[in-house]
């Protein structure tokens, strides 16, 4: 099983001195620090106007990373499909991929922002056909051979050439998925599928429930099951003191990172959803309850090294290739984020560098 780095920089707190320019300064110095390591990724999410996470070009972060560390992947998590031009993002990481020799894993999802739409002027309510389209052009740019045209409801274009295209061949993007729809997208196509455990939880029962979801639903349409990525909040500590500061810094970014409505909301009617996301519903009222929940490896990666060991021994026997880890949520200092990277590669990642069994 391999490991990586991930961040949503998460950087809106009340009283907060840590700048959205400081914040991208530390996230880069990071991502460094995760190749300098040896871990194998490097993922870095797309939000906009600081509501869930403040780095709204993913794509300018990584080829500024790829220049300084020379090993790892690179990877959106994700890229808004619907409130960009597929053509443009295809243009933009193929790109990237040229210029990193090849080491993009591309990732998009439909995101779950109606506010984040509203600007680019993306119909949320229809987020998922429009994503359902995008993938398909996306798919187009990157494999068409010469002039092609394309005529659907969202999108159209007439004899284009997309040009440079990717220098991993096949390009298979990976699918976020929450929900059953997007996971429907990533099956038909036989392309990979990234996941979130607290998610995976609420919509499926759980992180195997949803693997074997996935496979399942490539068997019926004929593909091949592609790698399932999984993201994880980290903390390595098992003494009582080191486990408290765990789950207070995951409650912080519970609090604040848009994840959970304010306290001001309490009562009021839930957002409108479109169809295809009423899946959220149960998702916002797990973020409503979850100091009153257990906080075991269903959501977060917490306590001693070997606790930390036996639980990714459980992720792995439910089918997942790569797990990635967000250190540096719900405000923690850089200083704290890197002593953390460095614990686990120290600590941690060796028990998986040989057969799962073995490392019993």
């Amino acid at each position: 099983m391999k490991f990586g780095y991930f961040t949503l920089s998460d950087n809106r707190y009340d009283n907060n001195a840590r700048s959205v320019e400081q914040f991208m300064a530390d996230i880069i110095v990071e991502a460094v620090h995760a190749d300098r390591l040896g871990m194998h990724s490097v993922w870095i999410g797309e939000h906009h106007f600081n509501r869930r996470g403040s780095i709204p070009c993913p794509s300018v972060m990584l080829a500024h990373i790829a220049a300084q560390a020379p090993n790892v992947r690179l990877a959106p998590a994700v890229v808004v499909l619907p409130i960009h031009n597929p053509v443009h993002v295809a243009e933009e990481w193929a790109t990237l991929d040229r210029l990193s020799g090849g080491r993009v894993d591309f990732a998009t999802g439909r995101g779950y922002d109606g506010f984040e739409y509203a600007p680019f002027g993306a119909d949320f309510m229809k987020s998922a056909e429009m994503f359902d389209e995008g993938c398909e052009l996306l798919w187009r740019c990157w494999t068409e051979r010469g002039p092609f045209s394309f005529s659907g409801q969202f999108y159209k274009c007439d004899g284009i050439e997309v040009f440079p295209k990717p220098l991993q061949q096949p390009f298979l993007p990976h699918i976020a998925c929450f929900s059953s729809y997007s996971m429907e997208i990533a099956a038909r196509r036989g392309w990979p599928i990234v996941f979130a455990p607290f998610a995976s939880a609420v919509v499926f029962g759980s992180l195997k429930n949803a693997v074997a979801a996935y496979r399942d639903a490539c068997a019926k349409h004929g593909t091949t099951p592609q790698r399932a990525v999984c993201s994880y909040f980290i903390h390595i500590g098992g003494k009582p003191a080191e486990i408290e500061y765990g789950r207070d810094h995951l409650f912080q970014y519970f609090d604040h990172s848009g994840m959970r409505p304010p306290k001001s909301a309490v009562g009021t009617p839930p957002p409108q959803l479109p169809p295809t996301m009423q899946y959220y519903l149960k998702v916002r009222d797990w973020v409503m309850d979850v100091r009153n929940k257990q906080l075991d490896d269903g959501c977060i990666l917490l306590g001693s090294p070997q606790q930390i060991v036996d639980s990714l021994g459980r992720i792995a026997e439910a089918g997942l290739d790569e797990v990635i880890l967000y250190f540096n949520h719900g405000l923690k200092p850089h200083r704290v984020v890197m002593e953390q990277m460095e614990r686990f590669m120290a600590d941690v990642a060796p028990a998986f560098a040989r057969p799962l069994a073995a490392a019993k």
